[in-house]
């Protein structure tokens, strides 16, 4: 099992690095080759979706959208979500309340 702040595949062409949390807040890091998809779900959970390096597209509520490098997306919690990755692409994904089901994945590095 992998543990915080190691990379760890989570599908074909995303690794994401869960970093340890707050006690509301949490990120990660997410790196997605060019054409990688982040299916489509959602989750109770608030999202900001930083760019760090790249470009991606969001599918969310049937509409499209992309951010670049220095932009966001702002996700409310349970809207329906997807993202393409449309060059190699680099993301800081921030959680508020915490997500059970992410750190789950991983064990205390401690």
């Amino acid at each position: 099992m992998p543990r915080f702040e190691e990379w760890h595949t989570s599908g074909p062409g995303v690794e994401r690095k869960i970093f340890k949390p707050g006690k509301t807040i949490m990120s990660m890091m997410v790196t997605m080759k060019s054409g990688a998809i982040g299916k489509a779900h959602s989750h109770p959970h608030e999202q900001l979706s930083y760019v760090v390096s790249g470009r991606l597209q969001l599918e969310m509520n049937g509409e499209f959208s992309v951010a670049e490098a220095g932009e966001q997306f702002v996700i409310p919690g349970d809207a329906v979500h997807e993202v393409t990755a449309l060059e190699d692409t680099v993301v800081v994904e921030t959680f508020t309340p915490l997500r059970a089901d992410l750190l789950a994945t991983i064990t205390d590095s401690e």
